[in-house]
């Protein structure tokens, strides 16, 4: 019998195309909904709670802030958060964009001042890994400037300009990717060869179909991904591709990109069909979530969860490049039960 796989172990198999022991498990929750599963198990900390329920953890490495120092609830872009209770936790919401008032280039550059990547410390980041070893898959750099842009705008604002002000668009996405690409390329020089994952991230998708046209995506977006992108597989990296809901019609862009993981898999999208998916597009990507957090985890039974774990994994991971996680962060209205019910059968299905 082969001697059990580390969680790197596992996720390297599954991204090489080779057989793992088991499929990697990854968790993605909010922290109200962490507090309630570890209440429910019993476990006093995140490390018991993945060694409990066998997940293959990602570990995260970043810089610390050491810029200007900033008025309470903003961020080094100036835009401000509130935090907005919903119930059952709290989402920390935008309520001031800085750009919003802006209508040329030339009014921005003159009033506004963007962050440095200086304004950031990378020298403890060795120290983040430190004990580690090679258990534990890492992640660390990437970018989702697109986010930050509609912070910046405002969302209504940010969409119109991608028609009515192009030029600001493009001047505002370099300053951002720009960023970006310094700020996974110091990552990237602080530990040499560890980083496993960067997280590419842009969001296309509403639940019927992409927010904005394939021929915008490709003008503004796709053309500075490259970039890093390319700094990332240089680098030995491979590229976690986070983007929500009905996004078929740009997937082979993405590929065309160099995207190695596709998340969340929202597969009750329009267009996101599972089988169809892994039909068109499983030789080429490793498809990273798809257990639904929407209906399944909130409103089914310990039962219906078992069994979409289950098709997700004969579906998914037929002949290999899948790995089990949520769809999305869980959510703290998610029974605990649920939530062990998927990790008990991504467990016992698994199994190769």
């Amino acid at each position: 019998m082969s001697a059990e796989m580390t969680p790197r172990e596992r996720w390297l198999a599954v991204l090489k195309g080779e057989k793992p022991d088991r499929i990697p498990m990854d968790y993605w929750a909010t922290p109200e909904a962490t507090e309630k599963l570890m209440a429910y198990l019993g476990c006093g900390t995140e490390q018991e709670l993945y060694r409990r329920l066998r997940i293959d953890k990602v570990m995260e490495v970043g810089p610390r802030y050491i810029g200007p120092s900033l008025p309470p609830d903003e961020d080094a872009f100036g835009i401000r958060y509130r935090d907005i209770g919903y119930g059952s936790g709290v989402y920390r919401e935008c309520i001031y964009h800085p750009l919003a008032r802006f209508t040329t280039v030339e009014e921005i550059e003159a009033e506004y001042r963007w962050p440095s990547p200086d304004w950031y410390d990378y020298s403890h980041i060795p120290r983040q890994v430190e004990g580690l070893g090679d258990e534990y898959p890492i992640r660390g750099g990437g970018s989702e400037p697109f986010l930050t842009y509609c912070q910046l705008r405002g969302l209504q604002q940010a969409m119109l300009d991608l028609i009515l002000y192009p030029e600001i668009v493009h001047y505002c996405l370099d300053q951002l990717f720009d960023l970006s690409y310094v700020n996974t390329l110091r990552i990237l020089e602080q530990i040499p060869g560890r980083v496993m994952l960067t997280y590419v991230a842009e969001d296309m998708g509403s639940q019927e179909g992409l927010l904005f046209s394939p021929d915008h995506i490709r003008e503004y977006l796709l053309p500075r991904m490259r970039r890093i992108v390319d700094l990332s597989h240089e680098a030995g990296a491979y590229v976690f591709h986070h983007n929500d809901g009905a996004i078929r019609e740009i997937i082979p862009d993405l590929i065309d990109l160099g995207i190695d993981i596709l998340n969340p898999i929202q597969w009750r999208c329009r267009g996101m069909g599972r089988e169809g998916l892994k039909a068109d597009f499983g030789d080429e990507l490793v498809f990273h979530g798809a257990v639904d957090n929407q209906q399944t985890l909130v409103f089914g039974s310990p039962e219906d969860v078992r069994r979409e774990v289950r098709e997700n994994i004969e579906i998914l991971g037929a002949g290999g490049g899948y790995i089990i996680a949520p769809c999305h962060n869980i959510q703290a209205v998610s029974p605990p039960e649920n939530i062990v019910a998927m990790y008990e059968a991504g467990y016992e299905y698994g199994q190769s």
